[in-house]
């Protein structure tokens, strides 16, 4: 169920879809009907959302709940050694988060290039902005940091157009970071022979070992990998993978691809179609590989694959242990030819898949919450970041729709 406060109240007005400004209700109007989605049985419920009506699929014994609304466009988060969560903003906002995770404290920090990801390694809080990577030293004790102390590590490939930037911490404790492309056909690579605003487009992996450091490529070809993580058996990276919008609403699909240290998987030159890869001639120059790899499962085309995170530990281990959780954030496009133009209710769903694994391959792909679009194209939710917290429950955020944090708990 979708619940806040575990009552029905009024919420602040917040501007949600077809960005109407509206006062928010949500409760539970009806709920626990059995639905078989493929390999995962769902319960039916039902939020009402001022005048607007949505269905949710939620796992079945589960319950979805809305924690807060307290935050401006929430992205990616994590948890530091006293379990507060932390999460990074297309806000420029910081916010820190105690348990149980439902008022943001005052912003720890204020940014103004984009603080979309963040990472706790020894004592320091690093922070992958559009245009450089920073940290600042950090205990869970202060109240708010000294941006005095933000100190500017190295810089990252910057400009407009898929500016968000995704660090994580691999199982070597290496920092690795994923960054798109300026548009569609971008003439952008991973290379020492492209120019430094032009290195872009797949995971770049920070060499520490140089002084300064420097970033050295990982993996390549890749249009928009916001979201990657590292399955908890192989310890192989994979990735989601924003496809290009100039191809129409059916084509590519999107990609959910493994990653392997310098492996190519061909955007913008190539583009992947579901059976076969192909030559995409919307750019002129030639490619710089043809070795370029399909990827290891798909979504379909606008979709707007987000955050990546393999279920490990938590309450829903023991179902889903090594498979991987995406955030399909719902993209723009509308049927029939993928422009903005047409009917929102055509638009792809936002949605929550889960991406199976067996023997350490991926293998198919299950609707896991779904119902954030409704019939008439307006959006409760646009899922983002993704995480298990200290306390073994899968964790959410949304930026668009009702803005906020949600969580996973069972009934």
């Amino acid at each position: 169920m979708l619940i806040y406060g575990n009552k029905r109240l009024l919420l602040p007005k917040i501007t949600i879809a077809m960005s109407w400004l509206i006062g928010i209700f949500l409760l539970v109007l009806a709920g626990d009907l059995q639905a078989e989605q493929e390999n995962i049985q769902h319960d039916l419920h039902v939020a009402e959302v001022g005048d607007e009506i949505f269905t949710l699929k939620v796992p079945a014994g589960y319950q979805l709940e809305l924690l807060t609304t307290d935050m401006q466009r929430p992205r990616l988060f994590i948890f530091d050694d006293a379990g507060n969560m932390l999460v990074g903003s297309r806000s420029g906002h910081i916010y820190r988060l105690p348990p149980p995770y439902n008022e943001p404290e005052p912003p720890l920090l204020i940014l103004p290039d984009y603080p979309h990801s963040l990472v706790i390694r020894n004592g320091y809080l690093y922070i992958a902005q559009t245009s450089s990577l920073s940290r600042i030293p950090y205990d869970p004790s202060e109240e708010i940091l000294d941006e005095s102390e933000l100190e500017d590590i190295i810089p990252i490939p910057g400009g407009s157009g898929h500016n968000s930037r995704t660090l994580k911490i691999g199982p070597d404790k290496r920092l690795y970071l994923g960054l798109g492309i300026t548009g569609n056909c971008s003439n952008e690579y991973l290379d020492n022979s492209y120019p430094w605003r032009d290195r872009r487009g797949g995971v770049m992996v920070l060499d520490e070992t140089a002084t300064p450091p420097v970033w050295k490529p990982w993996a390549n070809g890749l249009r928009n990998p916001i979201g990657f993580d590292w399955h908890p058996d192989t310890g192989i990276m994979y990735a989601s993978n924003n496809g290009p919008d100039h191809q129409g609403y059916e084509q590519p699909p999107e990609y959910f691809s493994k990653l392997e240290q310098n492996s190519f998987h061909g955007m913008p030159w190539y583009q992947y179609d579901g059976n076969r890869i192909n030559r995409d001639n919307c750019i002129r120059s030639g490619p710089p590989r043809t070795d370029a790899v399909a990827p290891a499962a798909t979504f379909p085309a606008r979709s707007a694959p987000m955050d990546v995170h393999f279920i490990t530990d938590g309450k829903l281990a023991k179902a889903y242990h090594g498979d991987a959780l995406v955030a399909l954030h719902g993209s723009w496009g509308t049927q029939p030819d993928g422009s903005g133009l047409g009917d929102p209710a055509t638009r792809r769903p936002p949605k929550l898949v889960l991406v199976r694994f067996a023997d350490g391959k991926a293998t198919d792909v299950d609707d896991f919450i779904t119902g954030f679009q409704n019939v008439r194209g307006a959006r409760l939710a646009r899922p983002m970041g993704l995480g298990t917290g200290p306390d073994g429950v899968l964790y959410f955020t949304s930026d668009g729709g009702i803005n906020g944090l949600y969580r996973l708990i069972a009934q």
